[in-house]
């Protein structure tokens, strides 16, 4: 890995660490349906003058329905649910919870694609079950005040991501990368518009929140994509996908130094586990694992 790419590598989990913070911050004034309208119609904004000034648009009305799809996978429904339990959860712990998204995209091709999966695979599911369990241990808890409606929302949103990832894979091979990113956040920002507008904050959000909402579109979102499509370009998209580990150390640090979140054992502990789960599931190994591996 260059300088340059190992640079670009550690500011996108920084970002991606940062929209956890975001959501924190805009969720409580703007509320889910709200924020996510405003991601999803910046967002669309920034990349889809991109996207027809290098590729045209012919390509992607050949898509409208399968772009339609990955709009509510893999923005409305993870986007809203992760606000909403962004209104309730600290930044990394939401962050952590969104790290379970490959252990989802294994299960589902499992079952979907009928995909193999290795012992150690198998091995990183049992693992990403048990941090889950080491993690949510003493919060699930449904009734009011609590945040076991929270904690569900988020695995709902990182088992829509990890069914986006096949879909996308299946269904839109043949589209680039940021036709898909452009494409589906402009059909994710025309369903939300409805939702945004019906559940518009009746008194104005801050200058705070608002910076917050920006922020996330354009930063997070907007240019996260595009940053994380030149890796994807330079590195391949498994070396890309290992961003996801530094995501959650990134959204921890962002909401113990803006909004004073501390980090309990359970989280630490459960989050560790959690990722080494991830890292298996997505057929990684750690540099000792490896050598062995390559010996003669």
């Amino acid at each position: 890995m260059s300088r340059r790419d190992l640079i670009d590598f550690v500011l996108l989990a920084a970002i991606w660490g940062a929209s956890f913070l975001f959501l924190r911050i805009g969720v409580p004034e703007f509320g889910p349906f709200a924020l996510i309208g405003l991601r999803s119609g910046i967002a669309a904004l920034c990349l889809l003058p991109l996207v027809l000034m290098r590729e045209g648009k012919s390509q992607m009305l050949g898509y409208v329905r399968e772009l339609t799809v990955v709009g509510i996978v893999n923005a409305v429904i993870p986007f809203t649910l992760l606000a909403y339990a962004a209104a309730s959860l600290s930044a990394g712990f939401t962050a952590l919870i969104n790290a379970t998204t490959p252990l989802w995209a294994a299960v589902i091709g499992l079952f979907w694609l009928n995909a193999k999966l290795s012992k150690l695979q198998w091995a990183g599911l049992a693992l990403g079950v048990v941090g889950m369990v080491v993690l949510t241990w003493g919060k699930v808890d449904f009734k009011p005040g609590g945040s076991g409606l929270a904690i569900v929302a988020g695995l709902i949103a990182t088992l829509a991501y990890g069914f986006s990832t096949h879909y996308t894979k299946k269904k839109l091979a043949s589209l680039s990368p940021m036709g898909v990113a452009a494409g589906s956040q402009t059909a994710g920002a025309l369903l939300m518009l409805p939702l945004a507008i019906a559940f518009w904050p009746e008194t104005l959000p801050s200058a705070k929140a608002w910076l917050a909402a920006i922020l996330l579109a354009v930063l997070a979102t907007a240019f996260g994509l595009i940053l994380y499509f030149r890796l994807i370009a330079k590195l391949g998209g498994q070396k890309a996908s290992t961003v996801t580990f530094l995501i959650p150390v990134f959204a921890v640090g962002w909401g113990g130094v803006f909004l004073g979140e501390t980090v309990t054992l359970p989280m630490a502990l459960g989050g560790a586990i959690v990722l080494a789960g991830t890292s298996l599931t997505l057929g990684l190994r750690l540099g000792l694992a490896s050598r062995v591996e390559k010996a003669p």
